[in-house]
């Protein structure tokens, strides 16, 4: 049989049959069965049963690292081999909700499990050595600029041009610190194409599926350009909490699992290049494959808008959330986090999840007491600041989420932004005994070890000694 023969023979009884530029998907009963198309379009070529076979064979296995219920296997039809996929519903794909809902919001504890989700990936991910791959971010900048500058007339001249000079900067700017990320393990196996059309909720949870196999230049990438596109994808849609609790989530576990925790986080002086990258790459998507009329030319101008508007320096804030247990200091701090500096937000620091950490300890079990003495209370504290110091200098927005009962503690935050060159805002949440107990109370999957009766029985801390901003 041909390809032509073999895919007429699949398509027999289909429910539905989806094509794209370079495969086509048959569905029929509880199974989705994949074939390549026999394309060679220079970045992948598929113009041989036997190239056909190998991509597919990679397909499963890639993906199974993420979805191995729903990648099932590689069958031969004929000679030609075909992917098969577990069916499911594509209502419970991100994209697609997004896309049926106009008043669709991502769920806040959903994008807390896909940060998790996501660091506990990037963390088990094989690292890439091969110093091909070093420098993989350049070859997608210049990917865009000849993809981009197709359409420069639909889309503007001066527009394209002046992106193009921005892009250019801003790589040059930090062209080594890309490097170094090579050099430090943080360019692995990655997804390669991680936006909301290709998040799945099943059972409540986030399932990622689809990731690229057949490039890579485009899947040996920085963890935090991988995360990218979820973020970028995210902030664009103007779901700005939903990016800063996936950032936030994602920073807690990959230092949880990583080596080097500082590097971690040093990482986000690449983020601005990264969001423009990936928001460059929906810019050209748009306008090559978004359809007819004037839809999908507009987008493709948002996004190149949007990919501009991430290379602003927008200034960072240090900010400084006290209180008591129960006082609100968490809800407070995620308040103001999105709002805070460059996209996607400030990153958020908080005592108690560091605590945890360095007692390699779960998010949602209890400490001994032997973990809040006061040399343990130094010891957060030190680690607290030091990471604030790394983020500040990354140019990313901070917030310390901290009890900060001690004046010490506060006049080191105030000091440490000043270091850091940077304003500072303290807030002090004052809210009285009775009411913080009910509040933790209410706790469930909380990362404070407060009880109602620890709430209640803090000591309250003098007002006249606080030159912070005071909420109730």
């Amino acid at each position: 049989m041909s390809l032509s023969q073999v895919l007429y023979h699949l398509k027999e009884g289909a429910d539905q049959v989806i094509e794209t530029s370079c495969a086509v998907v048959i569905l029929k009963g509880a199974k989705a069965y994949k074939v390549k198309k026999s394309v060679d379009y220079g970045f992948l070529d598929f113009t041989s049963a036997e190239k056909r076979r190998s991509a597919l064979l990679r397909e499963l296995r890639y993906n199974q690292r993420m979805a191995a219920d729903i990648y099932l296997g590689v069958e031969e039809i004929a000679g030609e081999s075909v992917l098969v996929m577990r069916r499911f519903d594509t209502k419970g794909v991100l994209g697609e909700q997004s896309a049926q809902d106009p008043a669709w919001t991502p769920d806040l504890d959903l994008m807390h499990n896909l940060g998790r989700m996501v660091g506990r990936f990037h963390a088990g991910s094989e690292i890439c050595r091969d110093p091909q791959h070093d420098n993989n971010i350049k070859y997608v900048i210049d990917s865009n600029k000849r993809n981009i500058d197709v359409f420069r007339k639909q889309l503007g001249g001066d527009a394209v041009d002046a992106y193009d000079a921005a892009i250019q900067a801003a790589y040059a700017a930090v062209e080594s610190d890309v490097l170094k990320r090579f050099t430090d393990g943080h360019i692995r196996h990655c997804h390669g194409d991680l936006h909301l059309g290709n998040i799945l909720v099943e059972n409540g949870q986030p399932v990622l599926f689809d990731c690229i196999e057949f490039n890579e230049r485009l899947s040996q990438i920085d963890v935090l350009y991988d995360l990218g596109f979820l973020l970028m994808d995210l902030w664009v849609r103007g779901h700005g909490d939903a990016a800063s609790r996936v950032l936030n989530v994602y920073l807690e576990q990959a230092a949880r699992l990583e080596d080097d925790v500082q590097s971690v986080y040093a990482g986000l002086k690449l983020l601005p290049l990264y969001l423009s990258v990936r928001a460059g790459v929906r810019c050209h998507v748009n306008a090559n494959y978004g359809g007819e009329g004037h839809y999908a030319m507009d987008k493709a101008r948002m996004y190149l808008e949007a990919a501009h508007r991430f290379l602003d320096m927008t200034p960072a804030t240090f900010t400084a959330v006290g209180g008591l247990s129960g006082s609100g200091k968490s809800t407070r701090s995620r308040q103001i986090a999105p709002a805070s500096g460059r996209a996607p937000g400030a990153v958020i620091l908080r005592s108690d999840e560091i605590r945890k950490r360095l007692w390699a300890c779960p998010e949602y079990e209890a400490l001994p007491r032997e973990a809040y003495t006061p040399d343990e209370n130094h010891r957060v504290y030190g680690e607290m600041f030091a990471l604030a110091g790394t983020v500040a200098a990354t140019g990313q927005s901070v917030i310390l989420d901290a009890t900060f009962r001690e004046v010490t503690w506060r006049d080191k935050a105030q000091a440490l932004a000043a270091q850091a060159n940077l304003p500072f805002a303290g807030i002090w949440l004052e809210v009285s005994a009775s009411d913080r107990a009910a509040r933790v109370a209410l706790r469930t999957k909380d990362v404070s070890d407060a009880t109602p009766d620890i709430a209640e029985r803090q000591q309250a801390v003098d007002l006249a000694t606080i030159s912070w901003q005071i909420e109730p």
